[in-house]
């Protein structure tokens, strides 16, 4: 998969895709054992904000999992030529209007695995017309491949904040 061009996503998509570097497929596989794996070790700062009014541990890996879901919502919609605009979301919301706090570390990392499981099969499923198609999400022009990007750099990125903030 060709790494997406500056013309195939939106501003903001820059602080995820620039974070990844080589093949973004082997990316997300990889993070299937390594990101879970960090997580796993946090289970003793599960609850643990760094500050007030920040996400816990467990309402970070909320965040990752509503957020994936979203990317791969996009992704398959403009893979499968969909046209109409595709709502934004309010990240801030969804962490609010979730009971994230009731729920395991365990829990988040176990959704975590079969989402990414079954989003990776999705995506090699694909071939490059697919990966190139674009789409418009939020009022926003993006591809496929550029969301296949964002994929991986957003758990990159939430990886660094965590071990920069809460570590």
């Amino acid at each position: 998969m060709n790494r997406p061009q500056i013309q195939e996503y939106p501003e903001w998509a820059n602080t995820y895709i620039s974070k990844v570097e080589g093949n973004a497929m082997q990316i997300l596989t990889e993070q299937l054992d390594d990101f879970t794996s960090f997580m796993a070790s946090l289970e003793a700062k599960a609850d643990y904000a760094y500050a007030p009014g920040k996400w816990t541990i467990k309402e970070m890996m909320g965040h990752l999992i509503d957020s994936e879901r979203i990317f791969a919502y996009r992704l398959l919609c403009f893979a499968r030529g969909e046209k109409t605009p595709l709502p934004g979301f309010e990240e801030d919301d969804y962490v609010a209007n979730a009971h994230f706090s009731d729920r395991t570390l365990d829990s988040f990392i176990e959704e975590f695995k079969l989402m990414r499981k079954s989003h990776l099969f999705l995506l090699q499923s694909l071939n490059e017309q697919e990966l190139a198609k674009m789409g418009n999400a939020n009022g926003k022009e993006m591809s496929v491949r550029a969301l296949v990007y964002i994929m991986a750099g957003h758990i990159i990125h939430h990886t660094a904040v965590i071990k920069e903030r809460y570590l």
